[in-house]
């Protein structure tokens, strides 16, 4: 920091009595993201390592000096105040321009890539936007595919998304990685979390960490699968009426959200141009052109792999 003065992270590891894989479960990489946390702290504080084979290592607050004012980029000082989003960054670089590349490079060198036989990276929606209870993971890996089924959620975005997230700085270096997304930003969902919890811990059985039947799965709810996520933008400025909820189908042309100005005029209207499920909402009332107001899981027949989605 600029004082000389370092920032550190909270490592909680429970080691088995007897050898076997290594997990590593992380939160906080976005500093608005509480049920990320909470859903870690859960799952330590039910595991016995007298119980175990193998290890798992937590690391709840990533993104330190985000988490210090519940926001979702580190709050970087080095050419006056820059919000860097800390989920672009890795696997990072120990000798980077900014404080969060060297942080993230010293994390994923010295304490994550060496411990780590596989990897879960959690996390919700930003603030101001909703989501539901979905893994984000590269399904062609089968690796990853069957730890991301292990969860009794509703849907899976299959898809490599953005370069630089921390999962794939994982992949990239051949340890099978995905991230669970835990709905709304600087709350506690506790229903959505009991059912990461559940996931997490038929993965930590899957690898023979824990002992013990599976609970339930994706199977068992009928999960979406999709590989692509259709962005509605806002074109216009004033308040958003959502006519679909999340998790709903929606058909090709289906009218999903109207906007009316500060006069109560309609100014726009949206409609998804694909058929899917609806897997993220604008939860701030009002919005200005160019914010994402929903996004449309669906499948499309020929990814091309180029994809960006807006914040």
């Amino acid at each position: 920091m600029p004082t000389g003065q370092h920032w550190y992270v909270s490592v909680t590891v429970a080691k088995g009595a007897r050898s076997g894989k290594r997990g590593i479960l992380t939160s906080g990489v976005h500093g608005d993201e509480m049920s990320s946390v909470h859903t870690v702290q859960t799952v330590m504080n039910q595991l016995n390592p007298a119980q175990m084979s193998g290890t798992v290592m937590a690391v709840t607050d990533v993104s330190r000096p985000a988490l210090e004012s519940m926001q979702r980029r580190w709050p970087n000082q080095g050419r006056g105040i820059d919000l860097i989003d800390m989920n672009r960054e890795w696997p990072g670089n120990e000798n980077g321009a900014t404080a969060p590349s060297r942080h993230a490079g010293l994390l994923f060198n010295r304490l994550l890539r060496p411990n780590a036989d596989f990897a879960i990276d959690f996390h919700t929606g930003t603030t101001g936007f909703d989501v539901t209870a979905f893994n984000i993971a590269g399904m062609d890996v089968p690796e990853i595919r069957a730890m991301a089924e292990l969860y009794p959620v509703g849907q899976i975005f299959d898809n490599h998304v953005y370069p630089g997230v921390l999962h794939n700085a994982f992949v990239d270096v051949g340890i099978p990685a995905f991230t669970p997304e835990i709905g709304a930003a600087r709350v506690l969902n506790l229903e959505m979390i009991s059912l990461f919890v559940e996931g997490t811990m038929n993965v930590l059985k899957h690898h023979g960490i824990l002992a013990g039947p599976l609970g339930r799965t994706g199977k068992d709810v009928g999960v979406f699968i999709g590989n692509s996520a259709l962005p509605i933008l806002a074109t216009q400025g004033g308040l958003v009426e959502h006519l679909v909820k999340l998790n709903d189908k929606v058909e090709a042309g289906q009218k999903v959200a109207i906007q009316r100005n500060t006069f109560g005029e309609v100014v726009a209207e949206y409609t998804s141009s694909v058929a899917g499920e609806v897997t993220g909402q604008r939860s701030d009332a009002m919005s200005e052109p160019g914010n994402p107001l929903a996004f449309i899981l669906f499948h499309k027949a020929t990814p091309d792999g180029g994809e960006t989605y807006t914040e």
